[in-house]
Parts: structure tokens; sequence; C-alpha cells
């Protein structure tokens, strides 16, 4: 048998309602279908996913495996997988049209390329709203470049595809990831590899509210904000790990904008679960707004910059009900001082 060009991973877990869109939208590409692996690696649904699947016979290699979580599902996966690329697609989401063209021809480019990764668009079923997901366009080799490998941000599942030999040192998965076991590799692999963001829109991020980790307008129940913060501190300590058994070491700079950006990362989360102290949390937004200020305009950093002492008044409540409307500040500040005062920020800010 040939050995595929492209492998299209999706895991699923109880996602029947949603799953034969997923592969749909798959087999609707226009990319040689001689050329394209189709692998489902069901982690042990217990709904009707299984009779969905195997409705396509041939077309489709399907796996069902005992539930152990999405690194567990997702090195299954990779073990199965015959294309020089592999693309990942969470069984409720959606390929636009184009997308393997489009990733493959990347990929043929530059050889060197270990990742490409693109914009989603979102889709909220409840409303129909199709916004973009928020994206940040870095693309380039990181791991010579501590400032771009800081402002990174790694993009959901079905973003992501990465030539299969690149993630060879990144596998297995630790298997105590049980979600977000895909930001392991997004977030790692610039250290081995170029990476190639794509701005445009490849596939549909499905919101439906049940999303294991997408929270509609920043609003989410304080213990589903502490599972996800749970699950963030399991994937950063892994990371870690994966560094210092590589003699990656804080002794180089990109492993210290690395880590920074994580810490950063899990001290906003810790926020939105704690009030923190006025002066703590005035220390915060004076770091987070220097942190993010290239994805910003200088009429954006200028305005975090004026409005962080009101911490020290206000406390974190009345601050963070301003970040909470801080798309209709926003306009106001457009208004007043012209268009174009954010690029886009980082995805947290919203307090």
């Amino acid at each position: 048998m040939n050995s595929p060009l492209i492998t299209v991973l999706i895991t699923t877990y109880n996602y029947g309602r949603f799953i034969e869109q997923a592969i749909d939208s798959v087999l609707s590409q226009d990319f040689l279908p001689e050329q394209t692996q189709i692998l489902v690696i069901d982690d042990g649904s217990t709904d009707d996913t299984s009779e969905r699947v195997k409705k396509y016979g041939a077309r489709i290699e399907y796996f069902c495996q005992p539930n152990g979580g999405q690194a567990s599902a997702l090195n299954f996966g990779f073990e199965k997988a015959r294309g020089e690329i592999v693309a990942l697609l969470d069984a409720d989401d959606m390929f636009l049209p184009g997308k393997l063209a489009r990733i493959a021809a990347a990929f043929r480019q530059d050889p060197a390329l270990g990742m490409v990764y693109h914009c989603l668009q979102e889709w909220h079923m409840r409303t129909d709203r199709r916004p973009l997901y928020h994206f940040v366009s870095i693309s380039g080799d990181l791991a010579a470049a501590p400032d771009q490998m800081f402002l990174f941000v790694p993009q959901p599942t079905s973003a992501i595809s990465f030539r299969r030999s690149s993630l060879r040192p990144l596998l297995p998965i630790p298997e105590r990831i049980r979600m977000m076991a895909d930001c392991y590799l997004v977030a790692l692999i610039p250290f081995l590899t170029p990476v190639l963001a794509v701005s445009e829109p490849l596939a549909i991020y499905r919101v439906h509210g049940a999303n294991a980790y997408f929270s509609v307008d920043g609003q989410m129940p304080e213990e589903a904000r502490r599972k996800r913060l749970q699950l963030w501190l399991i994937v950063v300590e892994s990371m870690r790990e994966w560094l210092a058994g590589h003699g990656y070491t804080t002794k180089l700079p990109v492993v210290r904008a690395f880590l920074d950006r994580w810490s950063l990362r899990i001290q906003e989360e810790e926020i939105l679960l704690d009030s923190p102290a006025r002066f703590r949390f005035f220390l915060f937004l004076l770091r987070q707004n220097h942190a993010y200020r290239p994805l910003q305009t200088w009429r954006l950093t200028a305005l975090n910059y004026l409005f962080a002492p009101s911490a020290l008044l206000l406390g974190y409540d009345s601050v963070a009900r301003f970040y909470e409307r801080r798309g209709a500040a926003m306009k106001v500040v457009e208004r007043l001082f012209g268009s174009g005062t954010s690029r886009g920020g980082p995805p947290t800010a919203s307090l």
C-alpha cells in the first residue's frame, strides 16, 4: 500500500452527533482520496459514535480504545498514522474547503517546516454568529527568537498540522494530560523546527455549549475554571519536564521566554478564579500589558497603563467589570483617537 501524503487524525469522545459532519468535511476536500488517510480514534465513547462512523466503510479507519484521555487517543493515532503530514481535527469541528491542499502546499514549499497552523472561524450554534477565532500570526524559527517564542499562542486542535517526522522527539505525549494534549505538542515543537502561521481560516471551530475548554464572552462556571486551571498546571509541568530532560535550561533566553509566557498564562487563570489583593492585581496588569505590548497598538498600551492604577483604588471586581466591557470601551477610544486601537492582544486579557 502506498503511503498517503496526509493523515487526518480525528479524536472523539461521545461526539456522535457531530462526527459525520467532521468526516464529511474531510471527504469533500479537493484533495486526492488515495493521498489521504482518515483515522478516527474513539476514546471509549458510550454514544452511537461507532454506528455513525462504521457506515463510511473502508474510507475511514476506525479504532475504539478504553477511555484514557486526549493524550492517550492522540498517541494511539500517531502510531497508526502513515501520512507524511498529520492534520488534527476535533470531532465537533469541520475543515473548510481547500484546507488539505493549502497545508500540503505549505509543507512542500518549505521542507524544514515542522508545523503549520491557521486561523479558525468560530460557529456559535445558539446564535449562528461566525466570527474569527483570536489569532496571533507568528512564523519562523522561534527557538532563535525569544521575543517571538513568548508571543506564540497555541491554537485549537483543528488548526494544527504536523510533519510527522518532526514529532518523534515529543512522542509519546505524557498520558496524564487528559485534555489539551495537543497544546503540549504545539507549544514545544518550535524548539525543534520552524513553524508557519496561515492567517486565512481553514476550519470551523464549533461552539456548542459543551466544549471542554472554550468560554463564551469570558463566562465560565467557577468549577469549570478550576478544572481548566488544573489541566493547565499538568500541561505546563509536563512541558517543563520535557525541556529539562532534553537539555533546555533556563540559561537559554528562549527557555526563559517560554517559561515566562506560561507563568503569565497560569497567573491569568489564577486571577480569574480568586480575586487578588489590589497591589498584586496592579502589578499583574502592568506585567500583562508590558508582555503583550507587541500585539497592541500604542494607543491600547497607553490606555492600559493609564488604567492600571485604578486597581489600587477600585480593586479587582470593579476593574474586571471594565475588562468584561472592554470591547465597547475600545469602540469609544477608537472614535476619540482613531481606528486600529488593538491588533488582538492576549486571549485572556478580558478578565
